[in-house]
C-alpha cells in the first residue's frame, strides 16, 4: 500500500504515449510517488513493457489505443473504470508524433496525421475523461497536457507540429477555465529538447547546434519532465491551473 507521504499515494492517473519516451518516464515517477497506472499507447505492447518495469506491475493495466479516434478513446477509459472500480483523478497526455518538413514541401496527411494525434487526441483525452471525473464528481482531479516549446516559439521544418503543440496550450487554457468548477485543473507542460525516440530522429550534427543554443548547454531527460508533471498532478499545485510550464533549461529559439 502506496505511504500516504508520497505525492500520488493511491492515486489511479492515465498516462498516454506511456509506452515510451515522456509518457514512459512519467508512469515511472508516478508509481514511485505511489499512482496506479493505466499505461496507454497506440502499441499495447510498448505498454506492457513500461508496465513490466514499473514497481509492483500488478497494480497497473496497459491499454492499446488510438487518441485521435473517438471510439477507441471511449472504450479505453470506460475500460479503465471498470479495471480498477474507479474513475481516475489524474491524466497525463504526451502521447504525439511528428512528421516533419519544409512547409513548401508538406504534404496534406503529414500535417493531417499529427493535427489528429497530437491537437484531436488532446481533445479526446481531455474532454472524455472530464466528463468522467466531473460526473464522478471528485474533490481534486489534475490533466497535464504535454505540449511542446516549439508550440510557443515554432521551429523550422516542423509547420505541423507546432501548429499542433500552439493548440493544446490554447486547448489548455480554454478547459482550465471551463473545468474548474468541477474541481478539475488543467495544465501544459513544454518540454525543450530532451532525450526521447523522437528526438533520436534527429541528426547529430543538428543535435550539436541546438544544445549550444541551451543555456544549460545539454538536452534534458524525460524523467526531468516527468518530475514537473508529477508536482502538476499532485495537490501541492493545488492553485494552479490553465499554466504552460517550460522545462527547456533555458531554450526559448
Amino acid at each position: 500500500m502506496a505511504s500516504s507521504n508520497l505525492l500520488l499515494a493511491g492515486r489511479l492517473a492515465v498516462v498516454t504515449g506511456g509506452g515510451s519516451g515522456i509518457g514512459r518516464a512519467v508512469c515511472s515517477i508516478f508509481a514511485r510517488e505511489g499512482a496506479k497506472l493505466a499505461v496507454v499507447d497506440l502499441n499495447k505492447k510498448s505498454a506492457e513493457e513500461t508496465l513490466a518495469l514499473l514497481p509492483q506491475p500488478s497494480d497497473h493495466r496497459a491499454y492499446g489505443t488510438n487518441v485521435a479516434l473517438s471510439s477507441e478513446v471511449a472504450t479505453m477509459v470506460s475500460q479503465v473504470q471498470e479495471d480498477f472500480g474507479e474513475v481516475p483523478s489524474v491524466a497525463v497526455h504526451a502521447a504525439g508524433i511528428t512528421k516533419d518538413s519544409f512547409l513548401l514541401k508538406m504534404d496534406e496527411q503529414s500535417f493531417d496525421d499529427v493535427i489528429d494525434v497530437n491537437l484531436k487526441g488532446t481533445f479526446l483525452i481531455n474532454q472524455t475523461l472530464a466528463k468522467a471525473m466531473s460526473k464522478a464528481n471528485l474533490p481534486d482531479c489534475s490533466i497535464v497536457n504535454i505540449s511542446s516549446i516549439v508550440g510557443k516559439c515554432g521551429n523550422i521544418g516542423q509547420t505541423n507540429y507546432a501548429a499542433s503543440k500552439a493548440g493544446v496550450i490554447g486547448m489548455t487554457k480554454t478547459a482550465a477555465k471551463e473545468l474548474a468548477r468541477f474541481n478539475i485543473r488543467v495544465n501544459a507542460v513544454l518540454p525543450g529538447f530532451i532525450h526521447t525516440p523522437m528526438t533520436e530522429k534527429v541528426p547529430e550534427n543538428v543535435k550539436q547546434m541546438i544544445t549550444m543554443m541551451v543555456p544549460c548547454k545539454r538536452m534534458g531527460t524525460p524523467e526531468e519532465i516527468a518530475e514537473v508533471c508529477a508536482f502538476l498532478a499532485s495537490s501541492r499545485s493545488s492553485y494552479m491551473t490553465g499554466a504552460a510550464v517550460e522545462v527547456t533549461g533555458g531554450l526559448n529559439f
